[in-house]
């Protein structure tokens, strides 16, 4: 008979205080954010529980020279609203790609998380910067095998 390992409060401190670094470097976008997806779910851990938050915290450094595949940089567009009357605004990937990737990855792995009040939670535990350098290196963060 095996035992289900279920998350204790103890081992979601010790999750909460853990963190890894994602270089986005030459990364496919879909592939990097369902890897991130994982890891603030928690999943990738054995005392995964779905109604606790027991996921660890990421650092996406490098975002904009994320990478993606096929034509989707002039195809896919990404729709919004402003909140004003005729306010619906779409932008084209690439275009987004290059003003602001760090919304992008963020949107990315948004996508990719639960719909629900955990979720918000598990996507503030997410930093995404552009460039090279971040400032959460007291947190030792630990790099993310590709």
């Amino acid at each position: 008979m095996t035992k289900t390992t279920l998350a204790t409060i103890a081992t979601r401190h010790a999750a909460m205080n853990t963190w890894h670094v994602v270089d986005a470097a030459g990364q496919t976008l879909g592939r990097m954010a369902t890897e991130i997806a994982t890891i603030l779910m928690g999943k990738h851990r054995p005392d995964y529980t779905p109604h606790m938050l027991v996921g660890e915290g990421v650092i996406v450094v490098n975002a904009g020279e994320v990478k993606l595949t096929g034509n989707k940089a002039e195809t896919r567009e990404y729709t919004y609203y402003t909140g004003y009357m005729g306010g619906l605004r779409t932008v084209k990937l690439g275009d987004y790609l290059e003003k602001a990737p760090e919304e992008l990855v963020e949107l990315a792995v948004r996508r990719m998380l639960p719909k629900n009040r955990l979720a918000r939670r598990m996507i503030s535990r997410l930093k995404v910067y552009r460039g090279p350098a971040h400032p959460h290196v007291a947190q030792k963060p630990t790099p993310v095998k590709k």
